[in-house]
Parts: structure tokens; C-alpha cells; sequence
């Protein structure tokens, strides 16, 4: 294999950074240099909504200096992407715009989900180490500027993740504001920080036990790291103790001990304490900081979609698994929604050659599988409309904004009336493309629920060929399955609208 060239630009809330990479067939992914800039976006945008005049003038600067360090490099490819600080101006079109007509780089903004799933991939990408400790029962800290995010695995499965707007440059912008003393700051950190932690630990947390946590940001972990190294596990009582150590002395003397700049000083104090606190609050006893960035995630992903690298880890599993937990925290029927997916998805396979579609499709209707039956914790009335909002409100690791509309809006129609792409109203209307999602999917969907209509699971041994315009699905059971047969036909019509396909029930029954 040659050897590719990627730059991965992050523009965060305190620092522009660009990373150069290798792929190679010998060396895997290998970072061959790091370009840092200080420009504190967050201040502007948290508490202005805009980005000012001068620092837009700044950004430009350096992403023009980013641009011909690629042209130097002689990069293959390059990915730039905004978080907080872009994402929460008001006129982040025209931030885009402007980056494009005055350096030529087209920048993507991440949502909250996709960033904090390139911060996963960022750690799968320092590689058996991540594998290994995630069998354990462990937490996930990603500290940014504007939030944090709180994930738990066990047994290499997600089991949540939640964002909380303690991000470093928000809690330090306070204390700006506050007009904070030195000696006040760590009780009204912690004031901020408990109030939201502590709602945190009864809704998520409770009884369980987190042996390790994973700290990932660009404050603390990198001091960690010239510390420890990249790959060393701290002891909790021995990170307090690194803590307590940094904030004993001066500004100038934790600047040169950290190795960072006097003005970064507070930010990582910051980020420090939030660490402890967390690993305090979760009783962890490890903590590993890899100091691994959303740079090594955006080239992970980029190496992973243009086969450059083969990834370990199994990141579908995690969107599967954060799904199901979100089914179970509103009484979902796990039982109901295994069937269904399972139903789904051979209908979906026997029909590739038909829908066109492709294996992030096939992901949506898993996941609207799952949470089919979410809105039924509101109301067990209009569970359509009650399901597709508790979806687009609630986060789901790794999809983007309009990926979970495509999900919510699946789940919606597969109970209420289709609404067609000139029928659709409001700022939620979806582009054509996605609108042909949804309508496949959901014809797929409300075939596969009339296929279990009595919730029995009476439909076992299914299979699904297609010929000469006929879905023929055949079961093997020697249940009574009239209720199931007559919804299958109240549900074909729609099926047959979408698709031409006359999709027809065969039942076998083994004596």
C-alpha cells in the first residue's frame, strides 16, 4: 500500500490544531507533526453568541497558514471541523462561508454526538490498551470548552452517555464574571460542578461501580502524559496528589512544571479538578489519560472509510447500545423490540438488489427497531408522535442531527399517517434524499411490526426471498397467527406503494 498524507484540523474553543498523518501498509497511522494556535473562540460565542471581528480576522490568519503547510506537506486529504465555539454562534452559515472565501478550507460543524464519537475513536486509535480497559466496568470523561461528556462502558458495551454544560472555558468565563478571588474558585467550581454531577449520579449512576475512568481533553490529559507517558494507568490517590501538587504554587511555577503557557494555567486547573472530582464521585480507583485528541479521531475515521487502517473496535455496536439504553430508561420491551429488529432486517436483506440502500440504513432501522415503542412511557395514545419526540431529544452517540431525524421520523410514521415530501411543514422538513429513507424504511418497518402484532413472538424460522415482484416471507410455526395475518395486509398497501412489491405470508407448520 502507498503512503497517504491527511491533515485532520480541529477548531476548538481555546485552540486551532492541525495534525499531520501517515498511512502506511508497515506503520498503520503515524503522526508525523502538530500545529497548535491559541485563539479563544469560547468566550466570544458562550456568552455573545458571535465570534468578533478581530478574532474571525485571526482565524483566517491561521487557517491560511494551515492551508499551505498542507501544500508543503502535499497532503492526499484533510478534514477541518468546528465544535462548540462554531456550533453555538448565531450565524454559524456565514462563519462557514466566510472561512471558505477567505482560506479556501471548507469546514464541517460536528453536533455534540459526532464530536464525542470522534473522541472514542481518538482512544480506539491508541489500540489494545482502550479494548482492555473498556471490558472493565469504566467511564469515559471527554472535557471540552463548552461540555463535558460522561460515558459508561461495561464489558466492552456502552451502556450511556450524557452531556453536561461543564465545559472548562464556560466555568472559566464565570469566575471571570463573578469576579471570582483565587481562594474562592475551587468551592465555586465545585458548586457548579455538584449541581449538575450530583443529578448526574442518581438518574445514571446509582449502585454501579466504575473501576477506571478515561480522561480525554487538551488541558490536563497532556500534562499527564509528558508526566506518565502516554500509556501509564495513575493510581486515583496518586492523580489527587499530582493535583493538589499544581495548584500548591504559583502561576509561573505550575506553567513551568505543566510545561503550558501561564494563561493555559487556570484552564487546566480547571479541568483537573473536574477530573477529580468525577473520579471522587464514581469511586474509580484507576485513571488513564492518553492524551489522545479529536484530531487522531477525525483520521482514524478518515483512515477507516478509505480502508486505510482495519478498526478493532466495533463503533455500530455502541449506536446499537446507547440505543437500548435510551429503550430501557423509558420501559421499552426489549423482548418486542429484538423480534422486530430481527423481522426488519430480513426483510432488508432479501431486498438490497430493490431499496439500494447500504449499511448505514440498515443501522437506522435497527435503531428505530429499538425504539419503537419509546413515547409509550408518555402516553400509550399517540406513541408515534410522543416516541419521535423523546428521539430527537435525546442524544444518541455518533449520529448526526439528521440521522436521528431520519430514526425519530421512521418510528413516527410507522404508527401515524405517512406524510408525503410536498405534505411536509416547519423547519424539520427533510431533503429529498433522506425523505426516500424514511419512506423505505418505514414500509419495511410497519410490514415487519404486523408480523408480530400480538407482541407473542409467534413467527419463528423466517426467511424472506424475492421473485418476479413478490416478497414471499415463509415462517414455521404451528401458532394460530390470523391476528398477525390480518395486519400484514392492513400494512402491505403502504409497502406496495414504495416499493411495487406484492409481499405475500406463507405460513408452515411442522407436524
Amino acid at each position: 500500500m502507498s503512503v497517504k498524507t491527511f491533515a485532520a484540523i480541529d477548531v476548538g474553543s481555546f485552540e486551532l490544531t492541525m495534525k499531520i498523518f501517515e498511512f502506511s501498509g508497515k506503520n498503520g497511522m503515524k503522526e508525523i507533526d502538530c500545529i497548535q494556535r491559541r485563539l479563544d473562540l469560547g468566550t466570544d460565542t458562550y456568552f455573545n453568541g458571535k465570534i468578533s471581528i478581530g478574532k474571525m480576522d485571526e482565524l483566517c490568519r491561521t487557517l491560511n497558514e494551515f492551508q499551505e503547510l498542507m501544500h508543503a506537506y502535499k497532503v492526499d486529504g484533510y478534514r477541518a471541523y468546528g465544535t462548540s465555539a462554531i456550533r453555538e454562534t448565531e450565524n454559524t452559515t456565514i462563519v462557514l462561508d466566510q472561512i471558505a472565501q477567505r482560506t479556501g478550507i471548507r469546514m464541517e460543524v460536528l453536533n455534540n454526538s459526532e464530536q464525542r464519537f470522534l473522541g472514542y475513536k481518538a482512544l480506539a486509535a491508541r489500540g489494545e490498551i482502550f479494548s482492555r480497559i473498556i471490558e472493565e466496568k469504566t467511564a469515559v470523561l471527554d472535557i471540552g470548552g463548552g461540555s463535558i461528556q460522561l460515558s459508561l462502558f461495561d464489558n466492552d458495551t456502552l451502556v450511556s452517555t450524557q452531556n453536561l454544560l461543564l465545559g472548562v472555558l464556560r466555568i472559566q468565563e464565570y469566575l471571570n464574571r463573578f469576579d471570582v478571588k483565587s481562594y474562592q474558585a475551587d468551592n465555586l467550581i465545585d458548586e457548579m460542578a455538584m449541581a449538575q454531577l450530583s443529578i448526574y449520579k442518581k438518574l445514571f449512576l446509582k449502585d454501579r461501580e466504575i473501576r477506571n475512568l478515561i480522561v480525554m481533553d487538551d488541558y490536563i490529559s497532556p500534562c499527564v502524559v509528558r508526566r506518565n507517558g502516554g500509556n501509564a494507568m495513575l493510581e486515583v490517590d496518586d492523580y489527587v496528589a499530582f493535583q493538589r501538587q499544581i495548584h500548591s504554587g504559583s502561576t509561573t511555577r505550575a506553567a513551568a512544571a505543566l510545561g503550558v503557557s501561564e494563561e493555559k494555567v487556570p484552564l487546566v486547573y480547571i479541568s483537573s479538578l473536574l477530573v477529580e472530582r468525577i473520579a471522587t464521585l464514581m469511586e474509580a480507583k484507576k485513571i488513564w489519560a492518553p492524551g489522545a485528541t479529536l484530531c487522531d479521531g477525525i483520521a482514524y475515521e478518515y483512515a477507516e472509510k478509505n480502508k486505510l487502517l482495519r478498526g478493532e473496535h466495533d463503533f455500530e455496536k455502541d449506536i446499537v447500545a446507547c440505543a437500548a439504553s435510551i429503550s430501557s430508561r423509558y420501559l421499552g420491551s426489549k423482548r418486542r423490540s429484538e423480534t422486530l429488529e430481527h423481522i426488519s432486517t430480513v426483510i432488508f436483506d432479501s431486498m438490497k438488489k430493490v431499496h439500494g440502500m447500504g449499511r448505514r440504513e440498515r443501522l437506522y432501522l435497527r435503531l428505530a427497531s429499538i425504539l419503537h415503542d419509546c413515547g409509550k412511557y408518555i402516553s400509550m395514545v399517540n406513541i408515534g408522535e410522543n416516541s419521535y419526540q423523546i428521539i430527537m431529544a435525546t442524544e444518541i452517540i455518533g449520529l448526526s442531527r439528521l440521522e436521528r431525524e431520519i430514526v425519530a421520523n421512521v418510528v413516527r410514521f410507522h404508527y401515524s399517517k405517512f406524510v408525503y415530501y410536498s405534505q411536509q411543514t416547519g423547519e424539520n422538513r427533510l431533503d429529498r434524499d433522506s425523505y426516500l429513507i424514511v419512506a423505505k424504511l418505514t414500509a419495511i418497518l410497519r410490514l415487519a411490526s404486523g408480523l408480530d402484532r400480538s407482541h407473542k413472538q409467534k413467527l419463528t424460522g423466517l426467511k424472506a426471498s424475492l421473485k418476479d415482484n413478490r416478497l414471499v416471507l415463509t415462517v414455521d410455526t404451528q401458532e394460530d397467527i390470523t391476528l398477525e395475518k390480518g395486519f400484514f395486509h392492513v400494512r402491505e398497501e403502504f409497502f406496495r406503494e414504495v416499493y411495487s412489491i406484492e409481499p405475500v405470508l406463507k405460513q408452515h407448520k411442522n407436524l
